[in-house]
């Protein structure tokens, strides 16, 4: 196990301040959960933004199917020419959902797209750099990174090996 739920807690919150401090000169933020676990972090994150951030908080969820992504859909239609996007996920384990989740976000015009991720493999396959990292850990390119969230909470995130 790399994060009990108390730890995971910790780094959430301080994710939602570094946000905070650098994004404290814009009106609003669009903050984009990727489905299953990425929607649960991003609206974590958003209720501790709330405590530091001024602005508009908008959250909205992106659906893919990860390992064929070629079909991707957000929960409602938005505007994000000139607006603030992160893009939020559990885990970056290979980079490649972060990638093709940009997409419809790029067929516009946003003034800024940052990623987040809870926890950060540093092995990856796509080059997808990271904005805001909870947890950075190495690993070898058999191991996986597993986030695991009950009702909306992280209770834990653990390495598996997943074979060559």
């Amino acid at each position: 196990m790399i994060l009990n739920k108390e730890t995971a807690e910790k780094k959430l919150r301080r994710m939602a301040l570094e946000i905070s401090e650098r994004n404290h000169d814009k009106f609003s933020l669009i903050l984009i959960g990727i489905r299953e676990n990425g929607i649960f972090i991003a609206q974590k994150i958003a209720e501790y933004l709330k405590q530091s951030f001024s602005g508009e908080i908008e959250i909205i969820e992106l659906s893919m199917d990860k390992k064929n992504p070629k079909e991707i859909q957000l929960s409602k239609s938005m505007d994000f020419n000139n607006k603030s996007v992160l893009l939020v996920d559990d885990v970056a384990n290979s980079g490649r959902t972060m990638l093709y989740a940009m997409k419809p976000i790029l067929e516009q015009w946003p003034a800024q797209i940052e990623t987040v991720v809870l926890v950060e493999r540093t092995y990856k396959k796509f080059p997808v750099a990271i904005d805001y990292v909870g947890l950075s850990v190495a690993t070898t390119q058999q191991e996986n990174i597993v986030v695991e969230v009950e009702n909306g909470i992280v209770t834990q995130a653990y390495i598996i090996n997943s074979g060559s």
